[in-house]
């Protein structure tokens, strides 16, 4: 957590009516962002605040209304927003902030937080840091006369809408694509369809009635089956899977086969370099499958990897100077055209790139060779008495994974990394032997289990 109290690698979150997502501290934390908001601004600062459709979102969506009013700050409300929509809104509406409230991929019962600079990227940790000192003090409010006011921004979808469909060229049409949308029940469900449809392509829209709690159920980019029976069904081009806030996504074929976000990132490097658009290289993370490092440098693409988030991946897109990076989840970041991850920018561009080659999503993907990965996730009772278990520096860990990269050789990988947002240590094991990868991530998981399950009930 780098020394925060609230902020992890992906805002705050938890499960709702649980510390820190309850009322009071959401209230809190928009108090907070208001003062700092306006100790930084010289003039009245508004903050723009969209969510997904999961149904705790309204109650949290007064708090932080309620408590950015009692700072002296102005709101505009979105409604149901994808992630990627509130940071270009943020942006382009000039807004001192940006609030999502979702928990992303997660099921109904969480919830998050999640802010945007003006800029439309996240936070930076000296900012966040400075957020959490205000929340250790009691809140006061400013006058009657200084209190914020709270207006519906007008026409939010539309001006989303159309900014998608402004990605591709203008002259590019869908037209003869038959595409099944999958929009999880989540944020974009009265977004992706329209997209879609208005650059041409014949759709189906599969999970777009939400209900508040059908949120990422047994539908979106987690659960892709849905999405893989109805393109076979629909005799469909391609189907498009995103999450509940819009910022994931995972593609099927028109033989119902999945694509992770490893070999997206590899169609539209590919894409990239022949069009001579590319402008570097491709920022992975350490849960990226080696297959996609190999044909990179086949292909002569520089490849680099950085730590789980697109926090880190923006980091390194920025160090290096390049545009392409995400993650095998599905969360692709197009930096030359948003400022955040954005499931349905990244669809278009590969549909581009359909349409330009003439080829089925089926063929773009050739060359590459995933190499199976089996990822365990161990579950751990953190206590907060105790310091955070550092998984990679035990001793017993760290023999169980010396043995296991002995028996891979040099074909495989072994990735151990605590989760951002769930009390979890993820085991990842790769290699070109699905059985032997198996086996050892279970063999290494059932390690941590033993030495977790110690360290926290000693």
């Amino acid at each position: 957590m780098n020394g925060k109290k609230y902020f992890g690698t992906d805002g705050i979150r938890g499960q709702f009516g649980i510390e820190p997502i309850t009322p009071t501290t959401v209230l809190k934390l928009g108090w907070a962002l208001g003062n700092v908001l306006i100790r930084s601004n010289s003039r009245r600062c508004k903050v723009i605040i969209g969510k997904d459709t999961r149904v705790s979102g309204y109650l949290l969506e007064s708090a932080l209304e309620a408590g950015l009013s009692s700072s002296g700050v102005d709101t505009s409300l979105l409604g149901p927003m994808p992630t990627p929509g509130i940071a270009y809104l943020t942006r382009t509406a000039r807004a001192q902030a940006g609030i999502v409230i979702s928990a992303s991929h997660n099921s109904y019962q969480d919830n998050g937080i999640k802010i945007f600079s003006p800029e439309g990227e996240k936070l930076p940790d000296e900012t966040e840091l400075e957020i959490e000192s205000f929340m250790d003090k009691p809140i006061k409010t400013v006058s009657s006369r200084e209190l914020g006011k709270a207006e519906r921004f007008q026409d939010a979808a539309g001006r989303y809408i159309e900014f998608c469909k402004s990605t591709i060229p203008h002259r590019l049409s869908l037209k003869g694509i038959k595409l099944v949308v999958d929009c999880a029940n989540g944020a974009a469900y009265h977004i992706a369809p329209d997209v879609f449809m208005e650059l041409g392509a014949d759709v189906v829209a599969l999970a777009n009635r939400p209900d508040g709690f059908n949120i990422n159920k047994e539908c979106g980019s987690t659960n892709p089956k849905l999405l893989q029976r109805a393109v076979i069904e629909n005799r469909a081009d391609i189907g498009v899977a995103l999450d509940g806030d819009g910022d994931r996504v995972l593609l099927v074929d028109a033989d119902g086969e999945t694509l992770d976000g490893d070999e997206i990132l590899y169609i539209l490097g590919v894409s990239r370099q022949r069009a001579n658009r590319l402008d570097g290289g491709i920022v992975g993370t350490l849960m990226t499958n080696l297959g996609l490092e190999k044909a990179c440098s086949r292909l002569n693409i520089p490849f680099e990897r950085t730590q789980v988030g697109d926090r880190y991946i923006m980091n390194s897109l920025r160090q290096y100077g390049w545009y392409l990076g995400g993650e095998t989840s599905g969360h692709i970041i197009c930096l030359d055209k948003s400022s955040t991850g954005d499931g349905i920018i990244a669809a278009l561009e590969v549909l581009h790139e359909m349409i330009n080659t003439g080829r089925p999503l089926s063929e773009l993907k050739s060359g590459l060779d995933i190499y199976p990965q089996h990822m365990v996730n161990v579950s751990i009772n953190e206590h907060q008495d105790k310091p955070k278990f550092d998984v990679n520096s035990d001793v017993n860990v760290q023999k169980a994974v010396s043995e296991a990269n002995d028996e891979l050789a040099e074909n495989g990988r072994i990735v151990l990394r605590p989760s951002g947002t769930e009390p979890v240590i993820r085991v990842m094991v790769e290699g070109d032997n699905s059985a032997v990868v198996a086996k050892l991530s279970k063999s290494i998981a059932k390690t941590v289990k033993s030495v977790t399950d110690s360290y926290y009930n000693s």
